[in-house]
């Protein structure tokens, strides 16, 4: 949930700031100009609801091979370990598919993908149940599913920097640490190869597990 709503007039000094912040990275810069590419019109800064964009969202599940459900997730469970409930924004559903991309091998077939219960799912005890990833290695994991899913909606013609703005990305503005995270997480997505050379995203899932992975994440500081 976005922090400090941000209106067009808010946002117009903000976007130039931060690429510029990035001017000395290629790969950041490029991910951050498909995220901007395309500034919506209106005054009402907030996630797409165009049924043309959720249509794009459940094809692109079932690219991956995802199973859907024409189903609110607050009566089932937004991941049910084989099927994604499918009444959501064209984003929430969207960031699914990066869950799926991003979650480790054995976790892709777990309730919420052994996340625990996510804000949109109705099963709360069952899939804190099986949660398995905590804090702080849950808030990596997330972090990289949001700007995979934001690259997703950009690659789909959708407006990703709805999304940019509603799951914080430019929260911090151009801190060093905010930049620095951002830059992180794009060197990681591409180290991962969940996005190429461009900043666009491919289909390859996460191959590591759970300790080998993080170990790594956090060794590098």
């Amino acid at each position: 949930m976005i922090l400090t709503p941000i209106d067009h007039d808010g946002l117009a000094p903000l976007l130039p700031a931060f690429r510029a912040a990035l001017a000395d990275d290629s790969l950041p810069a490029r991910v951050f100009d498909r995220v901007t590419a395309h500034i919506p019109d209106g005054s009402l800064m907030t996630l797409s609801r165009d049924p043309s964009h959720h249509a794009a969202a459940v094809a692109l599940c079932r690219r991956f091979g995802l199973g859907v459900m024409d189903i609110a997730p607050r009566n089932w469970f937004t991941w049910d370990g084989s099927h994604v409930a499918t009444r959501m924004e064209p984003s929430v559903l969207i960031h699914e598919v990066a869950h799926y991309q991003c979650a480790a091998p054995e976790r892709r077939v777990v309730l919420d993908f052994g996340l625990g219960c996510g804000p949109e799912s109705g099963g709360r005890e069952a899939a804190d149940a099986v949660q398995t990833l905590f804090c702080p290695e849950r808030d990596v994991e997330e972090a990289l599913c949001s700007l995979l899913g934001i690259l997703w909606e950009a690659e789909l013609g959708q407006p990703a920097v709805l999304a940019f703005l509603e799951q914080n990305w430019l929260e911090g503005g151009t801190s060093l640490h905010n930049v620095a995270h951002f830059r992180k997480i794009v060197r990681w997505l591409k180290e991962m190869e969940l996005i190429d050379a461009n900043g666009a995203p491919t289909t390859a899932l996460r191959l590591e597990g759970d300790d080998t992975f993080f170990a790594r994440w956090f060794a590098e500081g």
